[in-house]
């Protein structure tokens, strides 16, 4: 039975109500006087209601029009008695502030000032203590590093061809990627996957002879994250459906074969972009994207898999988190997004990353767990439409319900739904992040096929092949789209938080605060299964604090594009 991301289990909704309760709201209640002795009462009463508003500060996100800096800003917020909390943020040419209401209004009216927003984003658990900036909420993680080794490990790469004799599940066949693979695997290409982290230890993340995990790199963006262990699962299971090689246990251990991702000699890179709960910001993940841009390179990271999305909807022109997709985009990285689980909403493909027009979206068909398609059909909770700008999502459809992938041992998915949990290494999950995933590790293996491509290449090969489903949409063939020479174009407008002549982040103008990364070995950051780990200083102010930034941006959830079902 399929629950819903709606019909989340009492634990959570116990957890998002007890957030909710730390959500101040300041009201003011006037009564109406019945004699002259109360009016004066009233008129009094009113006096000192003004004076306490003028008084009452809440932050807000300030942000400059084109041409004018966020130095000017401050200024201005300062002129008025307002506080500054958070350093420049670039990317949307603002920053936070702390003011009065009546400051606030006065402030947007300004020459040069864009807008004045309340932070009603603000994570529940934060705080505003002296020193700027915010707590960290408490965890209750209890994952440790777990080692699953199936027994003697195996010193050659087994072939994968014919493994469709093995799996268990439809979803290589669905998008074809069975017959890709005597073409592609995905050898050698980077997927960053920018999520709750990846247990790199697991025995489907492995390289024959144990030389290694195919997890080569991690970083840790959070400032609340412990360490760069996957404590929720999400990650995890995202990643198996992208890279995952069963083929690496024992020929006679039950789970030889049984559950492949699509790329399964692709490398994964591993950037935690939220705490060990599975919380984050839009900041957190921004700065997770611009990781994968610094290190493209290095890495060869040549896909970005988003299977997130924002917490709040806003035009893809403005919205910071797809200005940065945008830039890894331009900067030759394929982005794959997750088209959201909210079909039953008229706004369900209006939030980021999902609505900008250059990434790939991603919806859910139900394959009804059979090889034949005649039984397929969009999953009942799957997003799809039009964006606030006028842009049809999703492009793509792939599987994306009831999907059996990797399980990060003791995570808080195996909590979450026991009876999700299949052969005790893997878990059954569904949602547009899954599906997500599977085009994620078709695109590393066109990649492979054809590393000179461009994202566009990518998203205009995987769309001139669709397989129509009718009353759906379009399900990707993978070995179709190997042969394909179509380009996808966007006749719209860039992100204006963009450079028009680069394509890039225009980092002088949008003044936000480009985060820097440094070895992370030797700390609990430390990644011991991958290559080299690296982590962010970027989510704390010099006192160490964590960084108020973080609370001027909204939050992303993974459990809006997650769906349990068994």
């Amino acid at each position: 039975m399929d629950v819903e991301v709606a019909q989340l289990p009492d634990q959570s909704r116990r957890k998002e109500s007890s957030m909710a309760e730390l959500s101040i709201v300041f009201r003011l209640r006037f009564a109406v006087a019945l004699s002259a002795a109360m009016c004066l009462l009233l008129f009094a009463g009113s006096l000192t209601a003004r004076a306490a508003s003028t008084r009452t500060t809440a932050e807000y996100i300030v942000q400059m029009k084109q041409g004018t800096t966020p130095a000017a800003g401050k200024r201005l917020v300062r002129s008025f008695g307002g506080r500054i909390t958070s350093p420049t943020l670039r990317v949307i040419n603002g920053f936070g502030a702390r003011l009065s209401r009546r400051a606030a209004h006065s402030l947007r009216h300004r020459r040069g000032v864009k807008s004045v927003s309340l932070n009603t984003a603000m994570s529940a658990s934060s705080t505003d203590p002296v020193g700027g900036g915010s707590a960290c909420p408490a965890t209750d993680a209890t994952t440790i590093a777990t080692k699953w080794y199936p027994g003697p490990a195996k010193d050659v790469d087994p072939t994968i061809l014919n493994t469709y004799k093995l799996m268990s599940q439809p979803t290589v066949s669905a998008v074809q990627a069975n017959r890709a693979w005597s073409r592609s695997t995905g050898r050698g290409v980077g997927v960053a996957v920018i999520d709750t982290g990846i247990d790199g230890e697991l025995v489907d993340f492995q390289t024959p002879g144990w030389q290694g995990s195919r997890v080569i790199a991690s970083a840790v963006t959070n400032p609340c994250a412990t360490d760069a262990n996957d404590h929720y699962g999400h990650g995890t299971h995202v990643a198996g459906l992208i890279a995952g090689n069963s083929l690496l246990y024992p020929n006679g251990q039950g789970t030889f074969g049984k559950y492949m991702g699509v790329a399964p000699r692709a490398n994964l890179v591993s950037v935690k972009v939220s705490d060990d709960d599975g919380n984050t910001t839009v900041l957190d993940v921004i700065y997770g994207i611009q990781f994968a841009v610094d290190n493209k390179s290095a890495y060869n990271i040549r896909v970005i898999n988003l299977s997130l999305s924002s917490a709040a909807a806003e035009s893809y022109t403005t919205d910071p988190l797809d200005a940065a997709v945008e830039q890894a985009w331009n900067s030759g990285i394929t982005v794959v997004a997750a088209a959201g689980n909210e079909a039953l909403t008229n706004d369900g493909v209006t939030f980021s990353p999902a609505n900008d027009p250059w990434v790939i979206t991603v919806g859910a068909l139900d394959d009804k767990d059979t090889m034949t398609r005649l039984d397929d059909s969009l999953a009942p909770w799957s997003s799809h439409g039009l964006t606030q700008d006028g842009v049809r999502k999703p492009e793509v459809l792939a599987p994306g319900v009831g999907l059996v992938s990797t399980l990060a041992p003791n995570s808080d998915f195996a909590h979450l739904c026991p009876a999700c949990i299949v052969d005790g290494r893997y878990f059954r999950a569904g949602g547009t992040s899954m599906a997500t995933g599977v085009v994620s590790g078709a695109a590393a293996l066109l990649i492979e096929a054809h590393p000179n491509w461009t994202p566009s290449q990518v998203k205009g090969a995987l769309q001139a092949t669709l397989v129509d489903v009718p009353g759906a949409g379009g399900v990707i063939d993978v070995n179709a789209a190997l042969d394909s020479t179509s380009n996808a174009s966007v006749n719209l407008a860039p992100n204006t938080l963009l450079d028009p002549t680069s394509g890039l982040i225009d980092w002088a103008r949008a003044s936000f605060r480009r985060a820097s990364f440094r070895d992370a070995s030797g700390s609990n950051l430390s990644a011991t299964w991958s290559r080299a780990s690296f982590r962010c200083d970027c989510g704390f102010t010099e006192s160490g604090d964590v960084d108020p930034t973080r609370v001027s941006f909204r939050r992303v959830s993974f459990r809006k594009t997650t769906d349990f079902g068994n």
